[in-house]
């Protein structure tokens, strides 16, 4: 067995940089911050609108009426109606669940039926969400803490104010028509009711429980379960606080009564000063208002997910881990500002303790196995490499080492053949480069522990992208069972369902080694070829053919910047030295792909990693490695910069001369001192100091020289 050696500077030292990660300290709610909710809510963003604070189980907010794909979190900017105001949504995803627990008001008597609103009567804030509804007839007001949301309804009319309880509807798309299997209301008390919902869609035999108290006795009731309606007789407005669990309606009762007896002016006091606290971590100031508000409101995004799962009695555990995503920037920004950061991870370790297998893309208890990969893999190691507070090492590594035995399609041809054989195995290239990244994910972690064994076999499986590589046609392919490529072949080529990629085609998916970039520019024989195909693939022909994924969005060529395989593609320039292009290319796609305008996302928001990936490439950096602990220069989008990281410190970024004209780097310095390397470690940005770029208006040659490309020295195992 060869010995492992990484040529890094992470060492076991830097496990121990967590131990002293600072707690997040509230802010004053009245600090403001340029956020624009409403961003990521048309064309294909699928971003919530309601009320939540950062990571809390309460996503309350409005569902339209409307059947579509686009309506995935309940909500698009294009509808006009609400059929009720739900307790948890999922955001920027590709596929609908969740949206349950429906409670709307009603003047005179409950229809049941879709409301009309106009947009410009809704305000939409960072934990807090009104509008009004039936010709201004009701004001509907929401906040929540972690766990309970919190409605207010205020009447102008002499009709009585009703609030009926749907147990029927939830989030619609044109993939699911969310399906009730039972549900349940039981009167506690004369302000109180409580029960169940379970159904079955995209996370199958999911049940949440509540509990609704309402500010005044129920009077009367119409209805029954799955459709109740409740009277309070002569008022002019009824709060309502609704508390979740994912246990028992006990549970829910006491996620309730935790809260005490909190009012709603309070409740939103508490969660402005929640999303300020969230928000302080990074002090920017962009080159423009314009940039500032997409910045803030990237990093507002990258907190709704994942959410709270456990209840006010229990430790903490976390859902909605979009891992295929996510692995690529959001966690990895989360071990620099998040101090919950340890508790995700955690939260996935436990998953695998339970279940007896690592989780791919988990959803309130149910394991949906959406997407190819197991990226929980990197963002654990990840963690445990950096030293986040809380991640064993030792005990991480256990836990993914259950990586080769995991019952996902394909890994059984691994060790017999080292590739997938495009004739057996679906998504055949897309699934194998995913899991070659894993499995670098494993080696790394290994190797930091002493595992030599274990960091040799996974090192040597990690290489294995070679295999899907054509040096004839400069892309990767599927192979057969006979060793042969896939026939005919077009690199544009995509079906949503059946193919070799998945949501993509050849020219996106031939630079998904971000784990050996080195080792893909050799494959293409010299670093001027690896270029020249790079070029090729900003200048080739954006037509795609039909029966295509619709998630393959946002093109400047065949680079699709709307889906997250692409996410690392810019940066892939500097590691052949030419950093000046990587530098056109962010400023490009900052410029055209994010707006501040409802469709100002170019594609599914997908838990925080469109938004991520701006958030790092206008700080000026970027994590094409996802283990590596290694952040390659771009672009810097913002004048100053302070990044407030978990261990305390002070991270400050300096743009001097930068505008729109002057986007190249001319000169580095890091503490003062000159820093010719076109990357930074996570070590570096963790201890503090202030890193300063001179931009100019012409490429330059910073970043060229061989030894100061991100891990330039070969990296052997």
């Amino acid at each position: 067995m060869k010995k492992y050696i990484i040529l890094i500077t992470l060492t076991l030292l830097a496990l121990l940089v967590g131990l002293c990660a600072r707690k997040a300290e509230p802010v004053s709610a009245e600090k403001s911050f340029p956020v624009n909710p409403l961003i990521g809510t048309g064309g294909h963003g699928h971003v919530f609108v309601g009320a939540n604070v950062p990571h809390g189980m309460i996503s309350v907010g409005p569902n339209n009426e409307t059947l579509g794909w686009d309506w995935c979190s309940g909500y698009h900017d294009t509808d006009s109606t609400i059929i009720g105001f739900a307790q948890n949504h999922l955001s920027g995803t590709g596929v609908a669940d969740l949206g349950e627990i429906l409670l709307m008001p009603y003047l005179g008597e409950p229809t049941f039926a879709a409301v009309l609103f106009d947009k410009n009567d809704q305000t939409v804030k960072p934990g807090y969400y009104s509008v009004k509804l039936m010709d201004d007839a009701i004001t509907v007001e929401l906040t929540a803490t972690e766990r309970v949301a919190y409605h207010k309804y205020s009447k102008d009319s002499d009709l009585p104010l009703l609030v009926a309880l749907d147990l029927e509807t939830a989030t619609k798309s044109l993939m699911f028509r969310d399906g009730r299997q039972e549900s349940e209301v039981s009167a506690i008390d004369e302000y109180t009711v409580a029960g169940y919902r379970m159904s079955s869609e995209w996370a199958r035999n999911h049940k949440v429980y509540y509990a609704v108290r309402f500010s005044h006795p129920i009077a009367q009731t119409h209805g029954e379960n799955p459709k109740v309606a409740f009277a309070f007789g002569d008022v002019k407005e009824v709060e309502a606080r609704v508390a979740l669990s994912y246990n028992s309606v006990e549970a829910a009762l006491a996620n309730l009564e935790a809260e005490g007896g909190k009012k709603f002016a309070d409740v939103l006091a508490s969660a402005k000063g929640k999303w300020n606290s969230q928000l302080s971590t990074i002090d920017f100031k962009g080159l423009d208002s314009t940039i500032d508000t997409i910045f803030y409101t990237s990093l507002y995004h990258t907190a709704f997910a994942p959410q709270l799962f456990s209840d006010v009695e229990q430790a903490d555990e976390y859902t909605i881990f979009s891992t295929w995503d996510t692995y690529r920037a959001v966690h990895p920004l989360y071990t620099i500002i998040d101090p919950k950061a340890g508790d995700y991870v955690n939260s996935m370790l436990n998953i695998s303790k339970t279940t007896g297998r690592l989780p791919v893309w988990p959803l309130a208890g149910f394991e949906t196995d959406c997407m190819v990969g197991v990226h929980s893999v990197p963002i654990i190691a990840d963690a445990a490499l950096k030293g986040v507070a809380g991640v064993d090492p030792q005990a991480a590594l256990a836990e993914i080492r259950k990586f080769a035995s995991q019952p996902v399609e394909g890994l059984e041809f691994i060790d017999a053949k080292g590739y997938m054989p495009a004739n057996k195995v679906n998504w055949s290239v897309s699934r194998a480069l995913e899991y070659c990244i894993d499995d670098d994910a494993v080696a790394r972690l290994a190797a930091a522990c002493g595992d030599e064994e274990t960091a040799a076999y996974y090192a040597a499986r990690s290489k294995n992208y070679k295999h899907y590589f054509d040096p004839k046609t400069g892309y990767m392919r599927g192979k057969l069972s006979n060793g042969k490529f896939r026939e005919p072949f077009d690199p544009s080529f995509s079906l949503h369902e059946e193919a070799d990629y998945v949501e993509g085609n050849a020219w996106q998916y031939t630079w998904l080694v971000p784990h050996d970039p080195h080792g893909l520019i050799a494959l293409f024989g010299s670093e001027e070829a690896f270029l020249k195909q790079l070029d090729a693939l900003f200048l080739a022909d954006e037509a795609l053919n039909d029966g295509a994924s619709i998630d393959i969005t946002g093109m400047i060529g065949q680079y699709a910047h709307g889906n997250e395989p692409s996410h690392h593609t810019l940066y892939l320039y500097t590691y052949a030295g030419q950093q000046h292009k990587t530098a056109e290319k962010i400023r490009q796609v900052c410029s055209e792909f994010y707006t501040t305008q409802p469709d100002g996302l170019i594609g599914n928001e997908d838990c925080g990693q469109m938004s991520a990936w701006y958030v790092f490439s206008t700080l000026g950096f970027y994590p094409v490695h996802p283990t590596a602990g290694v952040y390659v220069f771009g672009s810097p989008l913002c004048h100053e910069a302070v990044i407030h990281t978990v261990n305390g410190t002070d991270f400050k970024i300096v743009a001097k001369n930068n505008s729109s004209e002057n986007k190249y780097i001319q000169s580095v310095t890091l503490d003062g001192q000159p820093y010719t390397k076109s990357w930074i470690s996570h070590e570096d940005i963790m201890k503090g100091g202030e890193i300063v770029f001179e931009m100019g208006p012409h490429p330059s040659e910073f970043g060229a020289a061989r030894e100061d490309r991100p891990f330039a020295e070969e990296i052997k195992y």
